[in-house]
């Protein structure tokens, strides 16, 4: 697992450490890519002991869908952005390409776990999530003090996406705007994700340097179509 450098126990895993058989080798925590429905239990079971708390795994949207989780272990809601308040929840985005981003309010001690591929970045859910947290807290508290990771995603240098897709996904974030290694157009998510979490007010932003498609630690839907999913996690203490 890659440590989210939060003051909350967060992380993103990676492919190792799981029991899933070649394609989605090895811990895979996805129940909708194919995979042995009994390895994915056992893996998201060695994530929770990761955790040290059981952990509720998204059902994406690719929206801006916000569900607020009160429970340890509740069931997986389908929405873009989990957010507790209750201490013992752990909250997971799963991803293969996509990006996953935990965050924390230290107001509150609100977390919140995000998918944000290119559908729910060009919507909004990195607002829909950090508005949601601020809704948790004193109107006049400080918004600094929300801090986020942003874990490992494929980057603009491997996203590439028609030229016209560029333009209208750049009109909204301009510093998604990139072109590949080999001069075509792209997408940098993880960049666009990042400008938009310092408009926002966030103190403190991490960004875990690592793309899907070029490092094998992690699993890529682009780069193998049949795989698994990695997962960014995140407990509120």
């Amino acid at each position: 697992m890659i440590d989210a450098g939060l003051p909350v126990r967060a992380f993103f895993t990676t492919r190792d450490g799981g029991v899933s058989l070649a394609p989605f080798d090895t811990l895979n925590v996805a129940d909708h890519v194919g995979d042995d429905p009994a390895a994915v239990r056992e893996n998201r079971r060695r994530v929770e002991r990761m955790a040290d708390a059981p952990v509720t795994f998204l059902t994406a949207e690719h929206g801006i869908t916000v569900a607020r989780v009160d429970a340890p272990g509740a069931p997986s809601p389908r929405a873009d952005v989990l957010v507790t308040t209750t201490p013992g929840v752990a909250l997971a985005a799963i991803a293969a390409d996509c990006v996953p981003v935990v965050l924390h309010d230290a107001v509150t001690g609100a977390v919140a776990a995000v998918h944000a591929g290119r559908p729910g970045v060009f919507a909004g859910v990195i607002d829909a999530a950090w508005a949601a947290l601020l809704d948790l807290r004193p109107r006049d508290a400080a918004r600094d003090a929300i801090r986020a990771a942003i874990g490992p995603a494929i980057c603009g240098r491997c996203y590439e996406v028609p030229d016209e897709m560029r333009a209208a996904v750049a009109r909204r974030h301009p510093l998604a705007f990139s072109q590949t290694s080999w001069g075509t157009p792209a997408l940098d998510l993880p960049r666009a994700i990042e400008a938009r979490l310092g408009e926002l007010g966030a103190r403190d932003i991490t960004r875990i340097p690592v793309c899907t498609l070029e490092d094998e630690r992690v699993f890529s839907y682009r780069g193998e179509r049949v795989t698994g999913r990695h997962a960014g996690v995140i407990v509120h203490p």
